[in-house]
């Protein structure tokens, strides 16, 4: 599944199609009408988290690439695309295995900009008021929330508790508040990182924790699992990567009134 980083790459390589005129749409979407494309100029790119946005004066589109998504511009993969978006010479935008939907044209009343990694707009510490209020989740979940971490996906959350040395199952309580800001930090540091990379083509060779045997810190085998809510697949050091667990309830031994306190008997 493409996460922020690469929205945000598709977003810049089609940045040319801002300010131009759609000249015709179709695809296999059930969710679009095609027709009231035709004619209506392209107002903005934008993205948000996993969400490609074509914004446009009555309308947007929200792509989402899912897990085997693609896109293409100016050329076509065999298959047919969910959205064909036409220009003028011919130049086109395609979209291929993902979801399509249409909303209202005002991004900025439908989107927190605060949560988007990539965003200028970022806030880390709306990330830890978020991270604080919820005590009980496991932090492999925390880091694929969307509401928390938009962009984030797995490759982040294998390589950021890899770097903070912080154990997947490990909850938010449980986490000292030092290491919740260095959660949080670590992980607009690495979408950064990942947006490098990825341009570079040498993301995968950067990976320390993701798919990878052998934990380059411990020399040990990684333990693998899928975990959390979501089950998506982690990849860990039982080693050097901590696991936070909640302090085991004290049990409480009641104690008895002094005699001066006990009720009498009834008469």
């Amino acid at each position: 599944m493409p996460e922020g980083p690469s929205i945000v790459i598709l977003r810049e390589e089609a940045a040319g199609f801002v300010g131009r005129t759609i000249e015709h749409a179709s695809g296999n979407s059930k969710a679009v009408d095609f027709a009231a494309l035709a004619g209506q100029p392209v107002v903005a790119l934008r993205s948000w988290g996993k969400h490609f946005l074509i914004q446009l004066p009555d309308l947007a589109l929200r792509i989402h690439l899912m897990m085997f998504g693609s896109y293409r511009i100016n050329e076509r993969k065999e298959t047919a695309p969910r959205l064909s978006i036409g220009f003028t010479d011919g130049e086109e935008l395609n979209f291929y295995a993902c979801s399509v939907k249409t909303l209202p044209p005002d991004l900025d009343a439908q989107y927190d900009w605060r949560v988007d990694l990539m965003s200028d707009q970022w806030d880390p510490e709306l990330a830890l008021q978020k991270l604080r209020a919820a005590p009980d989740m496991l932090v492999c979940d925390a880091v694929l929330s969307q509401d928390i971490f938009a962009g984030a996906g797995n490759i982040f959350k294998n390589e950021v508790l890899f770097r903070i040395r912080v154990h997947p199952l490990s909850t938010l309580g449980a986490l000292p508040e030092d290491k919740l800001r260095e959660l949080v930090h670590e992980m607009r540091v690495y979408a950064f990182d990942f947006l490098r990379w990825k341009k570079a083509y040498v993301l995968r060779q950067h990976w320390e924790a993701h798919t990878r045997q052998i934990c380059p810190r411990c020399l040990i085998p990684f333990h693998r699992a899928h975990l959390g809510r979501t089950h998506r697949r982690s990849f860990y050091c039982i080693q050097c990567q901590r696991l936070y667990e909640p302090a085991p309830l004290t049990p409480t031994r009641s104690r008895s009134r002094p005699r001066s306190q006990r009720t009498p008997p009834a008469s």
